[in-house]
């Protein structure tokens, strides 16, 4: 369970996120809106990658700001641009790296870390180098080293933006099959229409809560029409 309580972001003398009261329990929840509407600010109080200006979020009761590197452990993050996380040479070496911090024994890392690449088709590029990698690998990469970790919640920023159809849609699968609860920031309206929940962000407010089949209809319906503006004619929050 997620919890935000009375949470406001502001960044000088504008306010990027108005005050949100919200549980979050579902296993997928969807979060879309434009460009600029604070939905990726929204996804970074997640983790404390973006602090409250007022108001608290916890994990499962844990307060993020007070108990940041705790939170961490269970919040995992992938941001858009995979090259933002990947800090060793190799695949193998950022996966070990990932294990390593879970607690994994030195002398299980090397297996573990060819195992989990071998699930997502990265075996052949385990001791290349990263920047040999295309886009879609490297998010591919950027994925499995945050699942190494194990987090009970994993947090996505437009994961799929940078990707060409056939990988986005391969990082899209991905995310939906994880155990982990889901929270994914996105433009990808066809992921996000398979969420359970939907949160639409416009101008820092939540203008529509609820299914995620309804919000992204709503939301696509809006964008299409080309008004601007909140305050969609579909759920509310």
């Amino acid at each position: 369970m997620i919890r935000l309580e009375g949470v406001r972001v502001a960044a000088g003398e504008r306010t990027v996120l108005h005050e949100l009261d919200l549980e979050l329990a579902e296993r997928r929840i969807a979060v879309v809106g434009a460009n600029g509407s604070g939905k990726s600010t929204f996804v970074r109080l997640l983790n404390g990658l973006v602090l409250p200006s007022a108001g608290a979020v916890s994990v499962d009761g844990v307060h993020v700001e007070r108990h940041l590197d705790r939170v961490r452990r269970q919040v995992g993050f992938v941001f858009t641009d995979p090259d933002a996380q990947l800090v060793m040479p190799t695949p193998a070496e950022d996966v070990e790296l990932s294990l390593r911090r879970a607690g994994v024994p030195a002398r299980q890392r090397r297996a573990r870390a060819l195992q989990l690449l071998a699930e997502h088709g990265l075996q052949d590029h385990a001791d290349v180098s990263v920047r040999t990698l295309s886009s879609g690998q490297r998010q591919l990469l950027a994925l499995t080293a945050v699942l190494a970790t194990g987090p009970a919640v994993l947090v996505c920023d437009e994961p799929t933006t940078l990707l060409d159809l056939r990988h986005g849609a391969r990082v899209a699968a991905l995310l939906l099959a994880q155990p982990a609860q889901l929270v994914v920031a996105t433009h990808h309206l066809e992921l996000a229409a398979a969420a359970e929940r939907a949160l639409w962000i416009d101008a820092g407010r939540v203008v529509a809560d609820g299914p995620a089949a309804a919000v992204v209809a709503a939301y696509r319906a809006h964008a299409l029409a080309g008004t601007g503006g909140a305050g969609p004619g579909g759920p509310g929050p």
